[in-house]
């Protein structure tokens, strides 16, 4: 396909249209430091291939493409097998629109099933949804859900240590609310909420309390203890889980007493990519589905007794009166949630749980062999899944100079936590060998 460029008349029309008198006035909003300065140097007359080849080249040279990466910090970097982008790419699953129509979209409507199948599974939890944006939205989402469950109740509870960008959508999402009582219940050294301030707290006005699990140091929270303190008082348990491969080795959030559980699929195929998308996760038990977000794929039977999937229970302002939709998300993360759905079952439930043990193995082996030479030591003596945080001495000072080495070794916590100056969390998968672990311990140590 040949590429015809705007005339000078067209872009003239076209800012008029928009009301701008030129096009560096059309990027205003961007400041000054960060806008291109000077043309691309490309010799004209060069063919495509020509100009690929020149710009994957210059590609080439940003070195953080080939960093070794230790961040985590609720975005998670692990193989993904090419099957997983082989189904995508199909062209009834990547052209596929929402499926109002049940008749055109049985296969849509039945990858969304296994979708929500498997999240049930994960969370071992009775019925899970579809059409989360992601691990944050789905979490204020939970909230919204619980006050609506309990809607006496004008209280909720958040941990401090939950991911702090959850709790900031939380924030967002309840700032029309004035009813409503936020409180953080604050962290212990283990890691974990404290359960002290919980008990002190906790009464007959909380409507739920929110858990990160792991939370956002990758420690495990006591959620049986939490649940002990949070059911006489009828106040529901919400968990929140931005690696979700943690649950292929600890006990699932709806064996421990959680009444609502979400998160971010991100982990389960899909890549990195600047932020985004991800896919929200989330389940609930069965007796609380008619107020549950989103919308849910159903397994029905024709008139003939053959199996079909149908749009069930979707109460979103598109299908129902607005003031009676729980939700009002207008649109659908299917790709993303398929993508998760081809990985999970590809896994299976014993490639999961192996997985899950080397992310745990390796993760330990790093934690251990960091705080072997005295410049680090444990942040908390929580247990943690394949997350962790270390304090030393001039924390950021060794970030950048591992940076300036080729390897990202964390994030800083005192962005979010200023007590946590020192500290750094780091995250280890099943992409970090033995020698990458060794490399982050030389540039941390040096």
């Amino acid at each position: 396909m040949r590429f015809i460029p705007h005339s000078p008349a067209d872009i003239a029309q076209m800012l008029a249209t928009v009301g701008v008198g030129s096009v560096d006035e059309l990027f205003r909003d961007i400041p000054p430091a960060l806008r291109a300065t000077g043309a691309l140097a490309l010799p004209t007359g060069l063919s495509e291939q020509d100009v690929r080849a020149r710009l994957e080249a210059l590609a080439a040279r940003n070195r953080g493409a080939r960093d070794l990466c230790f961040i985590g910090a609720g975005a998670y970097a692990h193989f993904v097998p090419a099957v997983v982008d082989n189904v995508l790419q199909r062209a009834e699953f990547y052209s596929a629109y929402t499926p109002y129509q049940p008749e055109v979209s049985q296969g849509t409507l039945q990858a969304i099933f296994e979708f929500q199948t498997l999240t049930a599974m994960l969370f071992d939890l009775e019925v899970a949804n579809a059409s989360m944006y992601d691990g944050a939205s789905a979490t204020a989402e939970a909230v919204l859900m619980a006050l609506r469950l309990q809607p006496k109740k004008p209280r909720v509870i958040v941990a401090r240590s939950l991911h702090p960008e959850y709790r900031q959508v939380i924030e967002t999402y309840l700032q029309g609310a004035a009813a409503v009582e936020l409180l953080e219940a604050p962290f212990g050294p283990d890691g974990r909420v404290d359960l002290a301030w919980l008990a002190q707290h906790l009464d007959g006005r909380t409507a739920a309390a929110v858990l990160g699990y792991p939370n956002f140091f990758g420690v495990i929270e006591d959620l049986r203890a939490v649940r002990g303190l949070a059911a006489p008082q009828g106040a529901l348990l919400v968990t929140a889980t931005a690696e979700p491969l943690a649950l292929a080795v600890v006990q699932p959030p709806g064996a421990l007493g959680a009444e609502i559980a979400v998160g971010e699929g991100q982990s389960f195929g899909v890549p990195l990519s600047y932020g985004g998308p991800g896919v929200g996760l989330f389940a609930t038990r069965f007796a609380h589905v008619r107020s549950m977000p989103g919308r849910l794929v159903g397994e029905a039977r024709d008139a003939e007794g053959r199996r079909g999937y149908v749009l069930t229970l979707a109460t979103r302002e598109q299908h129902i009166r607005r003031e009676r939709a729980t939700s009002n998300i207008c649109t659908n993360h299917g790709l993303v949630a398929l993508a998760v759905t081809v990985y999970l079952s590809v896994l299976g439930k014993e490639g999961l749980r192996r997985l899950a043990r080397l992310n745990l193995e390796r993760a330990h082996r790093a934690a251990a062999r960091l705080c072997a030479g005295g410049r680090w030591r444990p942040a908390f003596s929580g247990p943690f899944f394949n997350e962790f945080a270390v304090r030393g001495r001039d924390a950021v000072a060794a970030l950048e100079r591992a940076q300036a080495a080729g390897v990202l070794a964390g994030v800083p916590l005192a962005r979010w936590y200023p007590e946590l100056d020192d500290a750094l969390l780091l995250a280890v998968t099943e992409l970090h060998d033995t020698a990458a672990i060794e490399r982050l311990a030389e540039v941390l140590e040096a």
